[in-house]
């Protein structure tokens, strides 16, 4: 990053911190501020952990400072920011979301997750139980998991994902009050659906889809629509009974012929579907509700007070509301939010597009790292409360917002950093014999906590280095935890010198490990890297968190006791 990109970082991050220190009557957080930082400057997302780094001295500056100090500031930089800080009279200052529309009108907030399981959740998929389980903690309110199962065919369910997306909502924090399976509802649909031709307010249609479309298009009215109710009632049993066969019959949700939308316009409720259900307790039937329809009935009889959805499903309200129209219900408050799109990641967010990658072998599973999943996520070593906040922290605009990896890493920074041991890991290592000096290093556990004591690292007759922390022929190196060594062009020799030479910017200091260490795998988002580790590392069991020193995060993942240790790089 060049001086100029470096100043319009600190500038922007003094913003953010100096607002949200005054917002919160408390220290700014550097994963806080990186979400807005990184989806508000889109320019800096090249440069991605660098940010990171840039940012902390300004948010300690910031917390350096008094209140009167951050606000005289914050006015001298940016007097709009400061405005609407003191406009914001009486808000919740640790009031993570805007308030939910007409909360105060119900006794309970109740909300839904309606994830379709065809298949473990991406990234993306994070944020709906992300803001809905956190408004859930807002209001004290109760949340439902329904799976949206009723396309056995476009949208195919896949039996492993039902508990995978739970496993998921464990993993970020939220338990569900109540789970649901669509699949396991049909008899519910079916018996509102036949209320529904009761009360006149569909219709079963024969028509090609493309001859009904013309028709709609056009504004006029499908010649099955004025069928008498007896007669729909028949032939929507026969739709029950498996009668008809994929495309042949459709039950028509009546709307209004000549909306001003055509998508409004006698839109379908109930589809023929040839292939049956992977749920042996659902395999048998053919007809099945459309989304909206089995969603929107879903929504009442649960008693759900607000609805959280994608800008692109405002038409789905829209044609909910006719079927509540004709049941007398009320409709629940919607909210509408914009897409997130995700930086980092090559692989798209798509689950039926990583489901290709994983099983043509482009991907080893949806916990590959290079894949947006948060199975990948996990094993990583990224905890999910980093996810949620770096979720919540986007709000809920009607506008596209983008979600920055570096905000993710910089909350579970703040979350693993003072319960993580350090290590050392050396990469594409080359060999050097050591000549005199300490038979073992000594580096502390954790620099920031003495407590803990120090490793001892064997030196043995040889250590590795980076290729890049080679000093060259008779320059020295500081080995970190160990001491001073020159190199003569074939080994290390110890030296006399102390700490001072460090101190005064002569000598660098570099990680190493015996040259007989453990061998170490890294598995990352740009693939494998071999190297050495401490041998202490073995001492750690699997799913622990180290860092890496000069190097970055890591999650154990397999310690074998005689063969090479696995770990995934969570980040720097």
């Amino acid at each position: 990053m060049d001086d100029d990109v470096r100043e319009r970082v600190e500038t922007a991050a003094e913003e953010s911190a100096l607002y949200n220190a005054l917002k919160h009557g408390s220290d700014a957080q550097v994963g806080a501020i990186m979400g807005p930082l990184m989806g508000q400057n889109p320019e800096f997302r090249e440069y991605g952990d660098q940010v990171a780094g840039v940012v902390a001295p300004v948010v300690e500056r910031v917390n350096g400072m008094d209140e009167d100090e951050q606000r005289d500031r914050l006015g001298e930089i940016a007097p709009g920011k400061l405005e609407e800080l003191e406009s914001e009279d009486g808000e919740k200052d640790d009031q993570p979301l805007p308030d939910l529309p007409n909360a105060e009108e119900y006794d309970e907030i109740r909300m839904r997750l309606a994830p379709n399981p065809n298949g473990p959740w991406h990234l993306g998929s994070a944020r709906m139980p992300a803001v809905i389980g956190t408004y859930k903690e807002m209001y004290d309110g109760w949340m439902l998991c329904r799976f949206d199962d009723t396309d056995p065919e476009t949208k195919r369910p896949d039996l492993s994902a039902y508990d995978a997306i739970l496993d998921s909502l464990d993993y970020l924090g939220f338990e569900p009050d109540d789970v649901l399976r669509a699949s396991d509802r049909l008899d519910v649909y079916y018996d509102h659906a036949r209320e529904l031709i009761e009360l006149g307010g569909a219709y079963t249609c024969s028509c090609p889809q493309a001859e009904f479309s013309d028709l709609k298009n056009s504004g006029e009215a499908c010649p099955h629509r004025d069928k008498d109710v007896e007669t729909v009632r028949e032939e929507f049993e026969a739709m029950v009974d498996g009668a008809h066969s994929s495309g042949e019959m459709v039950l028509r949700i009546k709307t209004d012929i000549d909306h001003k939308n055509p998508a409004l316009r006698d839109f379908v409720g109930f589809r023929m579907i040839d292939t049956p259900h992977p749920r042996e307790e659902a395999s048998e039937y053919r007809c099945w509700p459309m989304l909206d329809f089995q969603s929107g009935i879903d929504d009442h009889l649960t008693g759900i007070t607000h609805i959280i959805r994608g800008i692109d499903l405002q038409d789905s309200a829209k044609k909910q509301r006719f079927v509540y129209d004709y049941f007398g219900w009320d409709y629940p408050e919607v909210v509408h939010w914009g897409r997130v799109q995700i930086d980092e990641y090559d692989v798209p967010m798509s689950t039926s597009t990583i489901k290709e990658l994983v099983e043509t072998g482009e991907l080893s599973g949806w916990d590959d790292p290079r894949a947006p999943t948060l199975a990948s996520l996990r094993r990583r070593g990224i905890r999910g409360e980093a996810i949620v906040d770096a979720m919540v922290e986007l709000g809920t605009s009607t506008s596209n917002v983008d979600l920055a990896m570096s905000a993710v890493y910089a909350n579970n920074r703040d979350l693993v950093d003072d319960d993580t041991d350090r290590a050392f890991f050396v990469r594409d290592p080359v060999e050097r014999p050591v000549r005199g000096g300490p038979a073992e290093g000594e580096p502390p556990v954790h620099p920031d906590h003495e407590e803990r004591g120090r490793r001892e690292i064997p030196v043995g007759d040889s250590v590795v280095v980076e290729p890049d922390d080679l000093p060259g022929a008779g320059e020295r190196v500081w080995l970190k935890g160990y001491g001073c060594v020159r190199d003569t062009g074939d080994a290390f020799e110890f030296t006399d010198d102390d700490i001072g030479v460090v101190r005064e910017g002569e000598v660098d200091v570099v990680h190493w490990a015996p040259a007989d260490g453990p061998v170490c795998t890294l598995r990352t988002m740009d693939g494998d890297v071999t190297g050495v580790a401490e041998p202490g590392v073995r001492d750690y069991g699997v799913d622990s968190m180290l860092q890496f020193e000069r190097v970055g995060f890591a999650r154990l993942d397999a310690i074998p006791d005689d063969d090479e240790i696995v770990a995934y790089y969570a980040h720097a």
